[in-house]
């Protein structure tokens, strides 16, 4: 561990004294994180002898305790405040000494003024942790308070209460990490944090925080005070903090926290030093930033003698930092939190000014070069502090701590020298003196830094010596250092002595001796003592035996009446020995019930009121002994049963049938007594199914899972133990609902409601009928709806509201005083229906000689019942004789009336027709002629084909011309004038379009179709233009006109065949010689001729082009004969011209397959070779059928070399294998016989999906190969 500075150690100088652990067996010393408000960021230090150097201050950091060999987790410090409510309890406690820091390190450890790696940067408003070990030390405290939004602290405990004696009552450790004291400057932020495990505690345990010896923390949290606690269930541990705002000079003083759980306790006392802060002339801009109602309040200052005093609240304090530093330096998303950290409530006034500050920040104009942060020196050395002036003139003045530093002739501690613009103050043979706060003036601006002087190491010239003794002896432990007046600690394994004016322990000192003197010696005090200095650590064992216990009278084993007082005695030597009293292994202290008493050799428990829980094992544990005496005590007590805590009137529970009944009655007696319970002469048992008794420690109970009427009657307990007998009882009364009414009758249906009736239940439930129910639902759903929300008293009720054509369904429940009964069985599924509306829009469609077309639209409203179909009607003018033209119902909207008299005159009316009957019939409002009307042609083209249509080879063509005219029209279309061919075109009249389709489009099917429509003398013609489009030829004749650079120019003619549509442009690729990769170059162009540039030189280029019109790109590209080489200008070499070889040639197996046997379940593979160029196209067969994506075979080819695995073959896979290979120039085929030996059962070839037919061909021929091997 690093060495403390200065800064780290007490203001005062006072000599921090260690005292050891309570317990013999050393604790591990917890670490405790505490928070302080950030001082200013410190800053490097420069050495004698050299230029100012940098470096990073860095405050010292405990090294994490380690117990078991695993490191605890380090804390972290919240500032939040909690709520809670604790009930107080006054006691006077002893305080515990207050902890100390841990030893130095040793001498090869020691820090040197090399600069420390920078410490990360923080915010203006970060939070620092200082971790310090504590000791394990405790004091039993029992004193709780309640909560408040005041808080004030007073002076600490009373001088003249420090010499009054306290009896320290036995401690139990609970905390696992104690709170540690600190010390902060006035307007800081601090925290405590305890910490307690609780893997053993059943609940969370009480923590009370205390200022001095009385005044409890729980009723002054307020905004100076907040308490808070957290529970880690991972890892079982209570965190109890305790958190110092903005810290006033009379918060000074000794702090105590007890942990209190059941009958173990456990506390510890840590101090809190507030040191005074330098006095500054700033504008407390927090004060100026509250509002009104807030800016004259102090309702947290932590004044507790101005409280008693009735003094009225100070104001606030000159602020301890410079918010506004802070504000400028923070980000916006800050603003909020600082605001809020000091109490600033007008945030938006002060973001205004903070603008404005922001905008008047300048330059400094006195200084070129300001001090460093920080400068470290030394003991006895020498410092130079350097600034640079902007302007020389200027007048300069140099401060420590505030106070300016005047030059004198004869002193030569401060030498003040002049070089140039520079002015440098020299510091000769530094002390401790000289580590302050620094600053040099010129003019209104001023800059400052810090100065540490660091200390020399103390070293130890005598070591300290081994004592064994005995308890009540004088110990005198004695060291020498090297320095007088040296600052050294005290420590009981590895932890620092209290040495406060209640301590055991006395620290001396006279020149280079140090003594630790302990009067009384007792066997806590046996342990490793430490002297830690500076410079080294001396150690030394001191063992304090105990005296032999003897035992003069033993405890007596007792039986004791319940309520009769309990007392027990024993008595030991030597007298002076304190001790324990447990029952159960579980401490017993006094309380104004229990008295335990000591008078020199005798020991007393005595108890007034003996209760059930005082019987069991007591053991009394002489203090430091392993000796302990024990003994039994019984209490008895009759049994009794309390049936008055029941609240039942005449001991009477009435429940409803169906329910869970249980009862408990609290029973009594010591030892536990029997309990029976009875009805009538029948034993209730515990292992009985539905109806059972069961008993504990204090009552018993009758459980009745689902009642039923039998169970009504009297039922009797019967309790009986050592002490005596007792007996009680009480009644039980089931109740029920009643039984489900009759099954409900629909005697009327409508549109949307129906009329229903029922008969009441046969069985009431015992209580009379208040009323019913009704529900209903479809039939075809499950959900039931309630139809009534008050109870209908009568037996008729009219559901309303039904959907027409859904049959539904209803049934009723019985209601009384006990619940609803059981629902009746539904009634009979009907179904609402309505007729529909008359059809609309009645017009005549067509007339002919002895026929007239009608054609309607459906009713505008048709009903939940649907629409079955149309009913028409037709009448002579002049008579209501209605006949009826389709005897079956038509579900079309038209209808022709057939076998009417020429020229008569008739009217038309249609019905709709549903499951409910026929509606008003639809009438047509004139007279119909019956006669036919001639109707010019009509041909009515779409738009899309009065211009050219166009669709690619291979497409269907299929369009559709409507035209007009009556009688019916004659249609024709011709090709160009002649016939189409209908081999060729498909072409479908009907009464009013005509169709032409083209199943698969050729080109050979474009041109102009004429399509004439004829009535009688009137004719119309239409002329649709088809045009059947294809993928380009390749263009012509590519070839390369010139070479120049890295230039090719290319020329070419357009393509013999242009797909039956105009080329709409060219894709030119090129592809170097040695790797022929193809890659474009341009596309869509629309030229016959181009220059490629940015050629490579060196490289010989081919090129190719595509055509493209409508449809796409041509399949195929021409490609340059020549290529084109790209040379380096001025070195122009002519390739001599050789004829290439052509290596085309069909394909040739060169090896062939061969006959082949394999064996069933096992991979067997064909192999062949072939040669041919291009590369071939391989098929294999079998029997001559190709052979496909069949996962059965995998098929390989490398190098010419074919390979067909089959894998695990059967008997079924043998036969002729072929393998062919076809390419442009040819085709060849090499064939093979396979044969499989072994076989497969039938199941076995159906489990692997073979067909039947191959499976009955597979097994004949199995049979015959079998027979003649016999």
């Amino acid at each position: 561990m690093p060495e403390p500075t200065k800064k780290d150690e007490m203001s005062n100088g006072e000599k921090e004294s260690v005292a050891p652990d309570s317990s013999e067996v050393p604790m591990p010393t917890p670490e405790i994180s505490l928070e302080v408000s950030p001082p200013p960021p410190e800053q490097p230090v420069e050495t004698e002898g050299k230029d100012p150097q940098p470096i990073e201050v860095i405050k010292p950091v405990q090294p994490e305790p380690v117990e078991n060999g695993s490191k605890e987790p380090e804390p972290e410090a919240v500032v939040v405040g909690a709520k809670e409510q604790v009930e107080s309890v006054n006691s006077e406690v002893k305080e515990a000494p207050s902890p100390c820091s841990p030893p130095p390190p040793d001498k090869d450890d020691a820090t040197t003024n090399t600069p420390s790696p920078p410490p990360p940067p923080e915010d203006a408003n970060t939070v620092k942790k200082l971790s310090i070990e504590l000791p394990n030390d405790s004091v039993h405290v029992s004193a709780m308070g309640r909560k408040d939004s005041v808080w004030s602290l007073g002076e600490g405990q009373a001088p003249e209460d420090l010499d009054k004696p306290v009896d320290t009552p036995p401690l139990s450790s609970l905390l696992i990490e104690r709170p540690q004291g600190g010390s902060i400057t006035v307007g800081g932020d601090i925290s405590f944090v305890a910490k307690v495990e609780a893997q053993d505690l059943l609940r969370k345990p009480t923590i009370k925080w205390f200022k001095g010896k009385w005044m409890d923390l729980a009723s002054k949290t307020g905004k100076h005070l907040q308490l808070k606690e957290t529970f880690d269930r991972r890892t079982k541990i209570h965190t109890f903090e305790m958190h110092i705002i903005k810290a006033k000079d009379n918060y000074a003083g000794n702090y105590r926290c007890e942990v209190t759980y059941k009958d173990k306790f456990d506390s510890c006392s840590f101090d809190l030093e507030v040191k005074e802060l330098e006095q500054s002339q700033s504008v407390d801009i927090r004060s100026a930033f509250k509002r009104s109602s807030e800016g004259h309040e102090d309702a947290g200052d932590l004044d507790f003698s101005g409280l008693l005093k009735h003094r009225e609240p100070k104001q606030d304090e000159t602020p301890e930092v410079d918010v506004w530093e802070i504000l400028k330096s923070a980000r916006p998303d800050q603003y909020e939190k600082i605001a809020f950290e000091y109490g600033i409530t007008d945030l938006r006034g002060l973001l205004k000014r903070l603008k404005k500050t922001k905008k008047e920040e300048k330059k400094s104009e006195a200084f070129a070069k300001k001090l460093d942060p920080a400068y470290q020196v030394d003991k006895g050395g020498k410092i130079r502090l350097v600034v640079d002036l902007a302007d020389p003139t200027v007048e300069l003045k140099w401060y420590k701590n505030g106070q300016e530093i005047r030059p004198t002739p004869n002193q030569r501690k401060f030498i003040f020298e002049q070089k140039g613009t520079q002015r440098i103050m020299v510091i000769n043979n530094c002390g401790l003196n000289d580590d302050a706060a620094y600053s040099v003036a010129a003019g209104e601006e001023k800059c400052t830094t810090e100065l540490f002087v660091k200390e020399l190491p103390v070293k130890i010239t005598k070591e300290i010596e081994a004592v064994k003794t005995t308890v009540n002896e004088r110990i005198e432990l004695a060291c020498e250092v090297s320095e007088e007046g040296a600052q050294v600690k005290w420590c009981k394994n590895g932890v620092e002595v209290p040495t406060g004016p209640r301590s055991r322990y006395r620290v001396k000192s006279e020149g280079l001796k140090h003594w630790l003197i302990i009067d009384d010696a007792s066997k806590e005090d046996t342990g490793t003592f430490s002297l830690m200095a500076s410079g080294g650590t001396s150690e030394a064992k001191v063992q304090v035996e105990l005296k032999p216990l003897k035992i003069i009278q033993d405890l007596q084993d007792m039986t004791v009446l319940l309520g009769q007082p309990l007392k027990m005695h024993c008595e030991i030597f030597p007298g002076n020995v304190p001790g324990r009293w447990y029952r159960n292994g579980q401490l017993i202290q006094s309380n104004d019930r229990i008295n335990i008493l000591q008078r020199a050799k005798n020991h007393r428990l005595e108890i007034v009121n003996s209760t059930i829980h005082d019987a069991g094992d007591y053991t009394f544990v002489p203090e430091g002994y392993s000796q302990s005496l024990c003994a039994k005590v019984h209490i008895v007590d009759p049994p009794r049963v309390h049936l008055e805590s029941l609240n039942f009137p005449d001991n009477t529970v009435t429940i409803v049938a169906g329910n869970k009944l249980r009862v408990e009655i609290p029973i009594s007696g010591e030892p536990a007594p029997r309990v029976v319970w009875m009805k009538g002469e029948r034993v209730i048992l515990d292992s009985g199914h539905r109806v059972r008794a069961e008993t504990f420690s204090d009552h018993t109970s009758l459980t009745i899972d689902i009642a039923e009427k039998e169970d009504t009657g009297n039922y009797k307990i019967v309790l009986q133990n050592e002490a005596g007998e007792a007996g009680a009882s009480i009644k039980v009364k089931v109740v029920d609902i009643p039984d489900p009414p009759e099954v409900p009758l629909v005697t009327e249906v409508g549109g949307d409601w129906c009329s229903m009736t029922w008969e009441p239940p046969i069985y009431d439930g015992g209580s009379p009928i208040l009323g019913y129910f009704i529900e209903r639902k479809k039939k075809q759903s499950s959900r039931w709806m309630r139809l009534n929300f008050d109870l209908n008293k009568e037996t008729t009720f009219e559901p309303k509201k039904m959907i027409e054509g859904v049959p539904y369904e209803v049934r009723v429940f019985a209601v009384n005083a006990i619940g609803v009964s059981k629902p009746s069985e539904p009634s009979k599924a009907f179904v609402p229906l309505a007729v529909t509306s008359e059809p609309t829009m009645l017009v005549v469609d067509d007339v002919t000689d002895t026929t007239v077309t009608m054609k309607w639209r459906p009713p505008d409203t048709i009903g939940a019942a649907g629409l079955d179909g149309y009913l028409v009607e037709y009448c002579i003018e002049g008579t209501d004789d209605w006949r009826v033209t389709n005897k079956e119902l038509t579900e079309k909207t038209k209808y022709t009336i057939t076998g009417l008299p020429p020229e008569a005159k008739i009217l038309v009316r249609v019905r709709a027709i549903n499951a409910a009957g026929a509606s008003t019939p639809r009438t047509l409002q004139h007279s119909i002629l019956v006669k036919e009307v001639i109707e010019p042609p009509k041909i009515r083209i779409p738009r899309h084909l009065r211009q050219t249509y166009t669709r690619k080879v291979g497409e269907a063509v299929n369009l559709v011309i409507p035209f007009m005219g009556k009688p019916r029209p004659k249609v024709s279309w011709l090709k160009e004038g002649q016939t189409v061919d209908p081999t060729q075109v498909t072409i479908r009249n009907t009464d009013c379009d005509s169709i032409i389709f083209i199943r698969k489009a050729e080109r050979k099917h474009s041109g102009m179709y004429d399509m004439k429509v004829e009535v009688e003398n009137h004719v119309d013609t239409a002329i649709v233009d088809i045009q059947i489009v294809d993928l380009p030829g390749p263009p012509q004749c590519v070839k390369i006109d010139e070479v120049w650079g890295g230039n090719v120019a290319l020329d070419w003619t357009p393509p013999k065949d242009n797909g039956n549509a105009a080329i709409t442009g060219y894709t030119i690729q090129k592809a170097d010689k040695k790797t022929m990769e193809w890659y474009t170059c341009i596309e869509h162009y629309h030229r016959t001729c181009i220059t490629i540039t940015e050629l490579v030189v060196g490289n010989e280029y081919y090129f190719r082009i595509y055509s493209e019109n409508m449809v796409g790109l041509s399949e195929g590209a021409t490609q340059t004969k020549d290529s084109a080489l790209i040379v380096k200008e001025g070195m122009q070499l002519k390739n001599p011209e050789y004829i290439d070889h052509d290596f085309k040639e069909p394909p040739k197996f060169t090896q062939p397959l061969i006959n082949t046997f394999a064996i069933a379940g096992y991979n067997a593979t064909l192999n062949c070779s072939v040669r041919a160029n291009p590369r071939p196209k391989v098929i294999w067969m079998k029997n001559k059928i190709a052979i496909i994506d069949d996962p059965r075979y995998r098929m390989f080819s490398n190098q010419g070399v074919c390979t067909l695995e089959i894998r695990k073959p059967s008997p079924y896979d043998g036969g002729m294998y072929s393998c062919k290979a076809i390419n442009n120039l040819g085709d060849a085929l090499v064939e093979c016989k396979l044969e499989v030996k072994g076989g497969f059962t039938f199941s076995e070839l159906m489990q692997r999906g073979v067909p039947l037919h191959l499976i009955d061909k597979y097994m004949s021929e199995t049979k015959a190969v079998e027979q003649p091997e016999k």
